[in-house]
């Protein structure tokens, strides 16, 4: 045991469920060597996090617009009229959404 060339130990608990998965990715990579795939992946796995902030932005602006949608829709159902103001107010909305894909595009490429 002394000559080793891994003689430090790491241990991992893991439910069935998570057991299953690796054996899977495992299965995926063609490799039967859970140690050898395990060590692999602590090494060179990538952990990627992603931002959703401009993403948000979007639903909250899209959100705002259906809303308004909806108001001006039961206000013509019910009066059978609609107003520039209307109609102004929706095209800004649109350009808004508009310039927070434009920028979202932006940002990924």
């Amino acid at each position: 045991m002394a000559n080793r060339t891994r003689p430090i130990r790491i241990e991992i608990r893991v439910s069935e469920n998570e057991h299953r998965l690796i054996k899977s990715k495992m299965a995926q990579l063609g490799t039967k060597n859970m140690g050898a795939y395990l060590r692999k992946m602590a090494i060179d796995g990538y952990i990627i996090k992603v931002d959703y902030t401009q993403q948000k932005k979007l639903a909250v602006a899209v959100s705002r617009i259906a809303s308004n949608i909806n108001q001006i829709c039961r206000r013509i159902n019910s009066t059978g009229h609609f107003y520039e103001d209307d109609v102004a107010e929706l095209k800004e909305r649109q350009k808004e959404i508009w310039q927070l894909l434009k920028s979202s595009q932006s940002v990924e490429l």
